[in-house]
C-alpha cells in the first residue's frame, strides 16, 4: 500500500510515520511544504490512501490562515482529481471549525474542499475534528500548552498561566494515530465526521500541577499513577521533553559497615522500591511487621533468609542466590533477617507494599 501523508514533518505526521514505518507492506509518500507541485502530482497519482495533516496553526499574521489551510487542501484534491484517484482520505481538522475565528473558518473551508472532492469523485472521507493534541515531538511555545509546560518545567523555566481554572479538552497523539490507522485498516465510520477517544479534560492549573509533580519525583522519589489513562500519556509526553543531560539523575546512598541501602521509587498506590547490599557474613533485618509486607529478590550473591513466628515460635529458613531468581516474601507476624552466606557482596532488590513512614514505620526489632 502506498500512503500519501501531507504535513509528514509536523507533530502528528512524525508520529504517524513512526507507526507506519513498522509496516513492511506500506510505502509512505511524504508531502511537506518543500514538496514541489510536480512531486505532489506524482504522489497523488500513486497513492492508495491519503492522510491530510498539513495545516497552518499559528502564523505571524491572521491573513495567512486561509492560504495556509485552504490552499494545500485544494492542491491535493486537484491533484487527486486530475489523476482520477478515488483513494480514501483521512482529514485532520479541528474543533475550532465551530468558532468564528480566522483559524476555525479556514479549517471549515478546507473541510468543504474535501467534501466537494468526495461528492465529485466518490472518494471515501473521514474528517477528524480534533481538540488539543499532545504527545512526543509536539512543538513548545507554539500552539500546544502541554508541550510548553513540559518543555519549560523540564528545564526549570517559568510558565505563564492566565486562568488556572480554564478547562481544555485533550487527546493523546498515540490515540489519534490509532484512530487514523483504524480507518485505513477497517474502513470509515458511517458519518463523515469521526472522533478520537478518549478525550481528557484538565484545567490549566491541574495540568501544571501534574507536570510539576513529574519534575519533583526526582527529589521526592514519589511517582503518581502513571501506568494508565491521562497521567500515563502526560508523563510520556513530559519525559519526551527532557534534555539529554537530564536523562540521568542521582539517588541518595546510605552506607555503613554492613553495606549500602538506596531508595529508588515511591508510590502511594504501589509501594516502595529500593535495593541494598551486604558484605560477606553480614546479617541485615532482624525485625517484624504487623501489616507491612515485602518482596526480596537476590540479584547477585548468596543469601540465607531466617523466619520466626512470633506466636508459635516456628522457624523457617530459605537459601537463595542470584543464579536462580526467587522472590522471598516477608509475612506479618514473622520476624525475619537475611545473611550474606557467600564470598562476594550480596545485592538484593526490595519492594514494600507501602511507602516508609518514619512516624509509623511498622518495623519492630526482634532478634532471631
Amino acid at each position: 500500500m502506498r500512503v500519501l501523508v501531507t504535513g509528514s514533518d509536523g507533530f502528528i505526521g512524525k508520529n504517524l510515520l513512526s507507526h507506519l514505518s513498522l509496516r513492511s507492506a506500506v510505502t509512505v509518500l511524504p508531502v511537506t511544504r518543500a514538496t514541489t507541485r510536480g512531486e505532489l502530482t506524482r504522489a497523488a497519482a500513486e497513492a492508495d490512501f491519503v492522510f491530510h495533516l498539513a495545516a497552518v496553526n499559528r502564523p505571524p499574521d491572521a491573513s495567512e490562515y486561509a492560504p495556509g489551510n485552504i490552499g494545500p487542501a485544494r492542491a491535493l484534491c486537484d491533484a487527486l482529481a486530475a489523476a482520477g484517484n478515488k483513494a480514501s482520505i483521512v482529514l485532520a481538522s479541528s474543533l475550532q471549525v465551530e468558532t468564528a475565528s480566522p483559524y476555525g473558518m479556514s479549517k471549515l473551508a478546507a473541510e468543504q474542499v474535501f467534501v466537494g472532492h468526495r461528492t465529485a469523485l466518490g472518494a471515501p472521507l473521514a474528517i477528524f475534528r480534533l481538540p488539543n493534541v499532545f504527545g512526543k515531538w509536539s512543538r513548545p511555545n507554539y500552539n500546544s500548552v502541554v508541550a510548553t509546560f513540559c518543555h519549560n518545567i523540564a528545564r526549570d523555566l517559568p510558565i505563564d498561566i492566565h486562568d488556572p481554572k480554564k478547562s481544555i479538552p485533550l487527546v493523546y497523539v498515540d490515540d489519534v494515530v490509532a484512530a487514523f490507522l483504524r480507518c485505513m485498516d477497517h474502513g470509515f465510520p458511517d458519518k463523515p465526521t469521526a472522533s478520537v477517544e478518549p478525550v481528557y479534560r484538565s484545567t490549566l492549573g491541574e495540568l501544571a500541577e501534574l507536570i510539576r509533580g513529574f519534575r519533583s519525583c526526582r527529589d521526592t522519589l514519589a511517582i503518581g499513577p502513571v501506568g494508565g489513562g491521562f497521567e500515563r500519556a502526560l508523563y510520556a509526553t513530559y519525559v519526551s521533553f527532557l534534555p539529554t543531560e537530564r536523562f540521568v539523575y542521582d539517588l541518595k546512598k546510605y552506607e555503613d559497615a554492613r553495606g549500602r541501602f538506596v531508595e529508588f521509587l515511591k508510590s502511594a498506590s504501589g509501594g516502595q522500591l529500593s535495593f541494598f547490599t551486604a558484605r560477606p557474613g553480614v546479617t541485615r533485618g532482624g525485625h517484624y511487621h504487623h501489616s507491612k509486607t515485602e518482596k526480596f529478590l537476590v540479584v547477585s550473591g548468596r543469601a540465607l533468609f531466617k523466619f520466626r513466628n512470633l506466636v508459635t515460635g516456628e522457624r523457617y529458613e530459605i537459601n537463595t542466590s542470584g543464579e536462580s531468581p526467587q522472590v522471598v516474601e516477608t509475612v506479618p507476624g514473622w520476624a525475619h533477617d537475611i545473611t550474606n552466606v557467600g564470598e562476594s557482596e550480596l545485592t538484593v532488590m526490595l519492594w514494600a507494599n507501602e511507602v516508609f513512614d518514619r512516624a509509623r514505620p511498622d518495623t519492630y526489632e526482634s532478634r532471631l
